[in-house]
Protein backbone atom coordinates (compact mmCIF):
# COMPACT_ATOMS: atom_id res chain seq x y z
CA UNK A 1 0.00 0.00 0.00
CA UNK A 2 2.91 2.60 0.94
CA UNK A 3 6.23 1.86 -0.68
CA UNK A 4 9.14 5.11 -0.08
CA UNK A 5 11.65 4.61 -2.05
CA UNK A 6 15.22 6.14 -1.22
CA UNK A 7 13.49 9.61 -0.45
CA UNK A 8 15.42 12.42 0.11
CA UNK A 9 13.94 15.62 1.61
CA UNK A 10 14.63 19.22 3.05
CA UNK A 11 12.69 22.36 4.58
CA UNK A 12 12.16 24.05 1.41
CA UNK A 13 14.39 26.93 0.41
CA UNK A 14 16.97 25.50 3.15
CA UNK A 15 20.13 23.35 2.48
CA UNK A 16 19.77 21.19 5.02
CA UNK A 17 18.64 17.29 4.40
CA UNK A 18 16.28 16.01 6.76
CA UNK A 19 15.44 12.40 5.22
CA UNK A 20 18.40 10.80 3.74
CA UNK A 21 18.02 7.91 1.69
CA UNK A 22 14.63 6.78 3.35
CA UNK A 23 13.28 3.36 2.51
CA UNK A 24 9.91 1.29 3.74
CA UNK A 25 7.39 -0.96 2.70
CA UNK A 26 3.59 -1.10 4.87
CA UNK A 27 1.33 -3.39 3.06
CA UNK A 28 -2.04 -3.57 3.31
CA UNK A 29 -3.77 -4.66 6.39
CA UNK A 30 -0.08 -4.11 8.29
CA UNK A 31 0.38 -1.90 11.08
CA UNK A 32 3.94 -0.15 11.24
CA UNK A 33 5.82 1.59 13.86
CA UNK A 34 8.58 4.15 13.51
CA UNK A 35 10.41 4.46 16.40
CA UNK A 36 13.43 6.95 16.94
CA UNK A 37 14.88 10.00 19.12
CA UNK A 38 14.69 13.09 18.83
CA UNK A 39 15.62 14.91 15.74
CA UNK A 40 15.38 11.71 13.49
CA UNK A 41 12.77 12.79 11.23
CA UNK A 42 9.50 11.26 12.27
CA UNK A 43 7.52 14.12 12.04
CA UNK A 44 9.28 15.11 8.69
CA UNK A 45 8.26 12.08 7.16
CA UNK A 46 4.42 12.24 8.30
CA UNK A 47 4.73 15.88 7.01
CA UNK A 48 6.01 14.87 4.00
CA UNK A 49 3.34 11.95 3.61
CA UNK A 50 0.47 14.24 4.20
CA UNK A 51 2.19 16.62 1.56
CA UNK A 52 2.76 19.79 3.38
CA UNK A 53 4.09 22.40 1.85
CA UNK A 54 7.17 23.35 2.97
CA UNK A 55 8.84 20.69 2.87
CA UNK A 56 11.17 19.66 -0.68
CA UNK A 57 11.88 16.10 -1.81
CA UNK A 58 14.87 16.23 -3.40
CA UNK A 59 15.43 12.38 -4.76
CA UNK A 60 13.41 8.95 -4.46
CA UNK A 61 9.53 8.81 -4.31
CA UNK A 62 6.34 7.59 -2.42
CA UNK A 63 4.43 5.52 -3.98
CA UNK A 64 0.71 4.59 -2.82
CA UNK A 65 -1.19 1.58 -4.04
CA UNK A 66 1.34 1.79 -6.86
CA UNK A 67 1.19 5.40 -7.77
CA UNK A 68 3.54 8.40 -7.16
CA UNK A 69 2.14 10.77 -4.60
CA UNK A 70 4.70 13.50 -4.96
CA UNK A 71 2.88 15.80 -7.60
CA UNK A 72 -0.67 15.35 -5.80
CA UNK A 73 -1.32 18.21 -3.34
CA UNK A 74 -2.64 17.95 0.66
CA UNK A 75 -6.11 17.66 -0.85
CA UNK A 76 -5.90 15.46 -3.54
CA UNK A 77 -3.66 12.67 -1.40
CA UNK A 78 -6.42 13.00 1.44
CA UNK A 79 -9.03 12.38 -0.99
CA UNK A 80 -7.53 9.19 -2.13
CA UNK A 81 -7.10 8.03 1.42
CA UNK A 82 -4.38 9.43 3.03
CA UNK A 83 -4.80 10.56 6.65
CA UNK A 84 -2.41 12.44 8.85
CA UNK A 85 -3.33 12.50 12.94
CA UNK A 86 -1.13 15.18 14.22
CA UNK A 87 0.52 15.37 17.14
CA UNK A 88 -0.07 18.65 17.98
CA UNK A 89 -3.85 19.17 16.47
CA UNK A 90 -4.48 23.03 15.43
CA UNK A 91 -7.18 25.33 16.58
CA UNK A 92 -9.69 26.52 14.26
CA UNK A 93 -11.60 29.12 16.04
CA UNK A 94 -14.93 30.10 14.47
CA UNK A 95 -15.54 26.38 13.23
CA UNK A 96 -17.62 23.91 14.74
CA UNK A 97 -16.30 20.55 15.09
CA UNK A 98 -19.80 18.79 13.41
CA UNK A 99 -19.48 21.68 10.84
CA UNK A 100 -15.95 20.56 10.07
CA UNK A 101 -16.98 17.13 10.26
CA UNK A 102 -19.89 17.47 7.69
CA UNK A 103 -17.44 19.32 5.18
CA UNK A 104 -14.71 16.45 5.86
CA UNK A 105 -17.18 13.84 4.78
CA UNK A 106 -18.84 15.01 2.09
CA UNK A 107 -15.78 16.43 0.17
CA UNK A 108 -14.53 12.79 0.38
CA UNK A 109 -17.75 11.71 -0.75
CA UNK A 110 -17.76 14.21 -3.83
CA UNK A 111 -14.27 12.59 -4.56
CA UNK A 112 -15.48 9.64 -4.89
CA UNK A 113 -18.49 10.61 -6.77
CA UNK A 114 -21.03 9.68 -4.40
CA UNK A 115 -24.06 12.00 -3.24
CA UNK A 116 -23.71 14.26 0.42
CA UNK A 117 -24.73 12.39 3.37
CA UNK A 118 -28.24 13.87 4.39
CA UNK A 119 -28.17 15.23 7.95
CA UNK A 120 -30.01 12.42 10.00
CA UNK A 121 -27.65 9.90 8.49
CA UNK A 122 -24.39 12.11 8.92
CA UNK A 123 -25.97 12.72 12.73
CA UNK A 124 -26.28 8.88 13.01
CA UNK A 125 -22.65 8.22 12.44
CA UNK A 126 -21.30 10.78 14.45
CA UNK A 127 -23.24 9.69 16.75
CA UNK A 128 -22.07 6.31 16.72
CA UNK A 129 -18.79 6.64 16.28
CA UNK A 130 -18.68 9.62 19.09
CA UNK A 131 -19.88 6.89 21.54
CA UNK A 132 -17.32 4.84 21.28
CA UNK A 133 -14.60 7.71 22.05
CA UNK A 134 -16.41 8.47 24.56
CA UNK A 135 -17.30 11.82 23.56
CA UNK A 136 -19.72 14.05 24.79
CA UNK A 137 -22.11 14.98 21.55
CA UNK A 138 -22.10 18.99 23.05
CA UNK A 139 -17.73 18.80 22.61
CA UNK A 140 -18.98 18.74 18.35
CA UNK A 141 -20.47 22.09 19.12
CA UNK A 142 -17.23 23.90 20.06
CA UNK A 143 -14.91 25.11 17.63
CA UNK A 144 -12.50 22.64 16.80
CA UNK A 145 -9.71 21.88 18.93
CA UNK A 146 -10.35 25.59 21.13
CA UNK A 147 -10.34 24.48 24.60
CA UNK A 148 -9.92 20.75 24.27
CA UNK A 149 -7.75 19.35 26.67
CA UNK A 150 -5.18 17.41 24.94
CA UNK A 151 -6.88 14.04 25.39
CA UNK A 152 -10.40 15.78 23.70
CA UNK A 153 -8.03 16.87 20.96
CA UNK A 154 -6.88 13.36 19.83
CA UNK A 155 -10.16 12.00 20.67
CA UNK A 156 -11.58 14.27 18.17
CA UNK A 157 -8.78 13.44 15.23
CA UNK A 158 -9.61 9.53 15.86
CA UNK A 159 -13.01 10.53 15.13
CA UNK A 160 -12.12 11.90 11.83
CA UNK A 161 -10.36 9.13 11.19
CA UNK A 162 -13.32 6.40 12.12
CA UNK A 163 -15.79 8.75 10.09
CA UNK A 164 -13.61 9.57 6.95
CA UNK A 165 -12.15 5.99 6.81
CA UNK A 166 -8.99 6.40 5.41
CA UNK A 167 -6.72 4.15 3.60
CA UNK A 168 -3.38 4.76 5.02
CA UNK A 169 -3.99 6.47 8.43
CA UNK A 170 -0.22 8.09 9.90
CA UNK A 171 -0.25 8.82 13.55
CA UNK A 172 2.54 11.06 14.52
CA UNK A 173 2.68 10.81 17.97
CA UNK A 174 -0.49 10.30 19.15
CA UNK A 175 0.68 9.06 22.62
CA UNK A 176 2.02 12.65 23.32
CA UNK A 177 0.19 14.44 26.18
CA UNK A 178 -2.48 11.06 27.10
CA UNK A 179 -3.32 10.09 30.59
CA UNK A 180 -3.64 6.46 30.69
CA UNK A 181 -7.37 6.40 30.16
CA UNK A 182 -7.29 8.36 27.14
CA UNK A 183 -4.34 6.48 25.99
CA UNK A 184 -6.69 3.32 25.91
CA UNK A 185 -9.43 5.20 24.24
CA UNK A 186 -7.61 6.54 21.32
CA UNK A 187 -5.53 3.25 21.35
CA UNK A 188 -9.32 1.48 21.11
CA UNK A 189 -9.79 3.51 18.16
CA UNK A 190 -7.22 3.13 15.91
CA UNK A 191 -7.53 -0.78 16.62
CA UNK A 192 -11.05 -0.72 15.70
CA UNK A 193 -10.02 0.32 11.90
CA UNK A 194 -7.75 -2.10 11.58
CA UNK A 195 -8.69 -4.17 8.36
CA UNK A 196 -6.87 -6.11 5.36
CA UNK A 197 -7.35 -3.21 3.39
CA UNK A 198 -5.99 -0.50 5.59
CA UNK A 199 -2.68 0.31 6.40
CA UNK A 200 -1.52 2.39 9.96
CA UNK A 201 2.05 3.53 10.58
CA UNK A 202 2.04 4.57 13.64
CA UNK A 203 4.99 7.00 14.86
CA UNK A 204 6.04 6.92 18.42
CA UNK A 205 9.00 7.25 21.02
CA UNK A 206 7.91 4.87 23.54
CA UNK A 207 6.98 0.90 24.15
CA UNK A 208 3.93 2.22 25.98
CA UNK A 209 1.68 3.08 23.00
CA UNK A 210 2.37 -0.61 21.15
CA UNK A 211 1.33 -2.01 24.25
CA UNK A 212 -1.97 -1.08 22.97
CA UNK A 213 -2.00 -1.30 19.20
CA UNK A 214 0.54 -3.97 18.68
CA UNK A 215 2.51 -3.66 15.67
CA UNK A 216 3.24 -5.75 13.01
CA UNK A 217 6.49 -4.24 11.97
CA UNK A 218 9.11 -1.72 13.83
CA UNK A 219 11.33 0.17 12.02
CA UNK A 220 13.89 2.23 14.18
CA UNK A 221 14.46 5.86 12.31
CA UNK A 222 17.91 7.24 12.68
CA UNK A 223 19.07 10.61 11.06
CA UNK A 224 16.80 10.29 8.16
CA UNK A 225 16.88 6.75 7.04
CA UNK A 226 15.45 3.20 8.61
CA UNK A 227 18.51 1.83 10.17
CA UNK A 228 17.02 -1.54 11.51
CA UNK A 229 13.65 -3.48 11.18
CA UNK A 230 11.74 -5.94 13.28
CA UNK A 231 8.75 -7.31 14.96
CA UNK A 232 7.22 -5.71 18.14
CA UNK A 233 9.68 -7.52 20.18
CA UNK A 234 12.28 -4.56 18.72
CA UNK A 235 10.22 -2.46 20.57
CA UNK A 236 10.54 -3.89 23.82
CA UNK A 237 14.29 -3.92 23.37
CA UNK A 238 14.26 -0.42 22.75
CA UNK A 239 12.42 0.50 25.09
CA UNK A 240 14.25 -1.81 28.10
CA UNK A 241 18.07 -0.65 26.14
CA UNK A 242 17.50 2.45 24.78
CA UNK A 243 18.52 3.72 21.25
CA UNK A 244 22.22 3.42 21.72
CA UNK A 245 23.13 -0.68 20.55
CA UNK A 246 20.49 -0.06 17.80
CA UNK A 247 22.90 2.95 16.37
CA UNK A 248 25.86 1.68 17.44
CA UNK A 249 25.07 -1.46 15.10
CA UNK A 250 24.33 0.91 12.12
CA UNK A 251 27.39 3.11 12.77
Amino acid sequence: MLEIRNLHARIADEGTEIIRGLNLTVKAGEVAAIMGPNGSGKSTLSYILAGREDYEVTEGDILFNGESILEMDPAERAASGIFLAFQYPMEIPGVATMEFLKVAMNAQRKARGEEPLKIPDLLKRVKEASGKLNIDMAMLKRPLNVGFSGGEKKRAEILQMQLLEPKLCVLDETDSGLDIDALKIVSDGVNALRSPDRAVVVITHYQRLLEHIVPDSVHVLYKGRIIKSGDKSLAMNLEENGYAGVIGEAA
